[in-house]
């Protein structure tokens, strides 16, 4: 079967090294970013530029998104010169940004509406290292024809594919993901400051816990980043304030009492407070740094 030719719209820390094993699979992959700073590496591995997010829409029969947050993801979409204005029919839309739920299902609508896209809500989770291995895990939402329309292309980027309900509950099960994840950083700062005030080599922490109740990827990737330090960014903490942020608002509509996420929550926005929310939530253990040093 043809490859269907492919629009990458954000080539940041994730949207990058998944438009890159893209083009290795031998996808034709037309490739949009706010800053085309960020485009040469996929322009250097055969990606075709294209000026506006309308154009790339227009050369693709699916169009994947990976941008900031729900304000960038309606710009991107819906305005000047965005995926809205290019004829839609017969095309997907797969928005792998993390965004609030509500938000998807009207834009789902809004878009069928314009031009007759479908909106397939696929946000992921895994980091840049899934990215770049192939290993993401990606929970769906929209409609089951679109959804395995685009299981090949997934196929390239993700391990693991799950259709969780129709627009908006893929973004629903994401905001479940960070509550649990940004959950565990905080609560792993805290273990790894208990073990270095006890004496205790911290480092070992995943050593000692594999195979047990405890261990886990966070642990395995958070720990030695939160104990040694790191140059490489995995990301901002501000991004799963956001989430965290939209767990809050969720619990609100649905009732659901979020006491736990409610204290990552707060962590969280303290340390975007001392002005280190864009940096990689291992600086989370800078908040239990005791003045002039541990």
């Amino acid at each position: 079967m043809e490859k269907p030719t492919l629009a990458f719209l954000g080539l940041g820390l994730m949207g990058l090294p998944m438009t890159q094993r893209l083009i290795a699979a031998g996808y034709r992959v037309h490739v949009w970013n706010r800053s085309r700073a960020k485009l040469a590496p996929a322009l250097e591995r055969g990606a075709f530029e294209a000026a506006t997010p309308r154009e790339a829409t227009k050369a693709a029969d699916v169009v994947l998104l990976c941008v900031t947050d729900t304000r960038a993801v309606e710009e991107v979409v819906f305005g000047a010169d965005g995926v809205a204005e290019a004829e839609g029919r017969g095309k997907i839309l797969v928005d792998h940004s993390s965004i609030r739920p509500d938000a998807t299902r009207a834009f789902a609508e809004r878009l069928a509406g314009r031009n007759g896209m479908q909106w397939v809500d696929a946000p992921v989770s895994g980091g840049v290292q899934g990215a770049q291995d192939g290993g993401l895990a990606i929970m769906c939402g929209g409609h089951p024809e679109a959804i395995d329309k685009v299981r090949p292309v997934f196929g390239t980027y993700a391990r693991n594919v799950t259709h969780m309900g129709p627009a908006g509950s893929g973004q629903t099960t994401k905001v479940c993901n960070q509550i649990i994840v940004g959950s565990a950083l905080a609560v792993i700062a805290e273990a790894v400051t208990l073990a270095q005030r006890s004496g205790v080599d911290a480092s070992r922490l995943p050593q000692a816990f594999a195979g047990g109740f405890a261990d886990s990827v966070p642990l395995r990737i958070w720990v030695p980043r939160m104990v040694n330090g790191y140059e490489d960014s995995l990301g901002a903490a501000n991004t799963f304030l956001k989430d965290l942020d939209t767990a809050a608002d969720l619990a609100r509509v649905t009732g659901t009492p979020l006491l736990m996420a409610g204290l990552a929550q707060q962590i969280f926005r303290q340390l975007a407070a001392q002005g280190k929310g864009e940096e990689d939530p291992a600086a989370l253990i800078t908040l239990y740094r005791k003045p002039g040093g541990d």
